[in-house]
């Protein structure tokens, strides 16, 4: 065998190996490939292995994973008349691969330049305190809008986040200025209310103590009243008690008149001997004068009794 028939063989078979290199495609699950023979769209193709025509047969592919954009920061003006910064980020995912190759010829700089006008147009429309406090609606209007714009397009706009809304120097300077004022004047509302509760919470304090000294005035005067109340009936059953047996025993010794009549005299006795001046008299003087007589005449008979007496 001839070296020029050597080169031959070798030549061809480095021809079939590149033949049969381009003719097999493999697709990862994350792709999907556009197919074009003799520059005309002929299928698409998904994940897994495929056999094309080498030469004949051009394969395209297209990443079907979520992707970002970054929208550069542009300059914006407000409904008000203030320029402010806004920049943001676009998420898209890719839904038909050749509508995103034929239908739009650079995706990326075309969604870019899409966001930025529409970004223009939304904030244009609000004041600057609106477009600082309605970022989820801006996202919201602008993600609808991009959608819909893209759709021909085979794109799928899922997210559109604003990074950042920087209004000017002097504008941030004034707003710090106002938030300072209103986070002062909430403190003092703050400090005022909480004196203002103290006041009333040690007021109710002082008005329940009150309350409750009352209250206990009052128990401990009931139970007093109770208590003495029932010590003038334990008193007054002795008393009764007392007199019930005085009574009884008097009853059963059956005095006479002359010893009721010593008695009394003796109590009177007792009753004058004491710093009082007037002596009041509960019965009528006769009746005293009669039993002084008893009384003498006993004595007199007792001493006529011990006179006649032999010595």
């Amino acid at each position: 065998m001839s070296i020029f028939t050597v080169v031959f063989l070798f030549v061809l078979l480095w021809i079939f190996l590149i033949f049969i290199t381009k003719a097999i495609v493999i697709v990862r699950p994350y792709e999907a490939a556009i197919v074009e023979r003799f520059g005309k769209y002929q299928r698409t193709l998904y994940a897994g292995l495929h056999f094309v025509i080498p030469i004949v047969d051009r394969v395209i592919k297209v990443d079907l994973r979520e992707q970002v954009v970054d929208v550069p920061p542009q300059e914006v003006i407000t409904k008000d008349n203030v320029v402010v910064t806004v920049d943001g980020v676009i998420y898209y995912k890719v839904v038909k691969p050749e509508d995103v190759v034929y239908k739009v010829q650079n995706f990326k700089l075309a969604v870019i330049n899409l966001a930025q006008t529409n970004l223009r147009n939304i904030i244009g429309e609000l004041t600057l305190d609106e477009t600082l406090t309605s970022r989820e609606v801006i996202n919201s209007k602008l993600r609808i809008t991009l959608d819909e714009a893209t759709d021909s397009w085979g794109v799928k706009v899922t997210r559109v986040e604003l990074k950042r809304i920087d209004p000017p120097r002097d504008v941030m300077e004034a707003m710090h200025k106002q938030m300072k004022a209103e986070r002062e004047k909430r403190a003092m509302i703050l400090e005022a209310e909480g004196y203002r509760e103290s006041q009333i919470k040690r007021a109710e304090g002082e008005k329940q103590a009150k309350i409750l000294q009352a209250e206990g005035r009052k128990q401990a005067q009931i139970l007093e009243a109770e208590g003495q109340s029932k010590a003038i009936r334990l008193v007054a059953d002795a008393e009764r008690y007392r007199i019930l047996a005085v009574f009884n025993a008097i009853k059963e010794a059956e005095p006479t008149g002359e010893v009721i009549t010593v008695q009394y005299l003796d109590a009177l006795r007792k009753i004058a001997e004491g710093e009082a001046n007037k002596v009041f008299f509960p019965v009528e003087l006769s009746k005293l004068v009669a039993g002084l007589g008893v009384v003498g005449d006993v004595m007199t008979a007792g001493g006529r009794k011990t006179e006649d007496k032999p010595e």
